[in-house]
């Protein structure tokens, strides 16, 4: 009797199993079901002539063009650059973000000295300090890779500095009554508190990353995604322009996924961490 109801027990949660997969399987086809839609009235659209392929290329057209750019060599070549100066840039930013959140976060003073210049830095138009960028630093990699780290480093700056200042005092009063010393405070108490602001600072921070590395690549480029792109609108090819507007799109869909799969690694012992991850 008990192997009849053990064996029951264990079809039901089988087939509990097999639901739950199905529903996750038609969730997943519903949301791309409308990009897939919209992208198939796009081919009909411009293959009945009703959108000019000479203003907007088709679907058709834009991936042929990728796979040719991907053959001769140009899209990897031009994305490694796009990469190394994104990286670059992504990295200076942290370092910059994290070390003058502590400075700000960690001190009144600290704070009235570094939060008012930062904060009038982050109203300035990125395009404005072009002309500068290249009177300082010339026409080279440096200003493009000091433009991508401009523009990253604030979210990263204000979403720490919230997440220390937000730290429990009293778990600072417990680690003066350990002993810690203030080395040990921020190492212990503060970077792990604010993690979870840290790491919604660089999510953003990634985006921005992408967006600024646009605008450098399109003022005196000689390679890279934009500069391909700028090159293509010269000789009107629609369908390069939109193949570098795809790498950008799947090169921000990807970091974001890194940093969400960071996220909920390092975040695993928060409860709806653990949730995150089960879902």
């Amino acid at each position: 009797m008990s192997d009849a109801i053990t064996l029951t027990g264990s079809y039901k949660t089988a087939e509990t199993r097999g639901t739950t997969r199905s529903l996750r399987t038609l969730v997943s086809i519903r949301r791309y079901a409308s990009p897939i839609v919209l992208v198939c009235l796009w081919q009909i659209a411009c293959s009945s002539g009703l959108l000019s392929t000479r203003l907007v290329a088709s679907p058709v057209q834009i991936a042929v063009t990728g796979w040719t750019l991907v053959c001769d060599g140009t899209l990897p070549f031009n994305l490694g650059v796009s990469l190394l100066r994104a990286g670059s840039g992504l990295g200076l930013a942290i370092s910059l973000g994290v070390a003058l959140a502590l400075v700000s976060g960690l001190s009144r003073i600290g704070e009235d000295i570094v939060d008012a210049p930062l904060q009038i830095l982050r109203t300035l138009p990125a395009l404005a300090l072009v002309p500068l960028y290249i009177l300082w630093f010339g026409i080279g990699e440096t200003p493009k890779i000091l433009l991508v780290a401009l523009g990253a480093t604030f979210p990263i700056y204000l979403n720490l500095h919230k997440g220390i200042r937000s730290i429990d005092p009293k778990l600072v009063e417990m680690a003066s009554t350990l002993g810690l010393s203030r080395w040990q405070t921020i190492r212990d108490v503060f970077l792990p508190g604010a993690l979870p602001d840290f790491l919604t600072g660089l999510r953003y921070a990634v985006g921005v990353s992408w967006l600024m590395l646009v605008v450098a690549e399109q003022v005196n480029a000689e390679s890279g995604i934009g500069h391909m792109m700028m090159d293509a609108q010269d000789f009107l090819r629609t369908d390069i322009i939109l193949v570098g507007l795809l790498v950008y799109g799947v090169l921000g869909l990807m970091s974001d996924q890194i940093v969400r799969l960071l996220e909920s690694t390092l975040l695993a012992w928060r409860p709806d961490g653990r949730k995150g991850r089960t879902a």
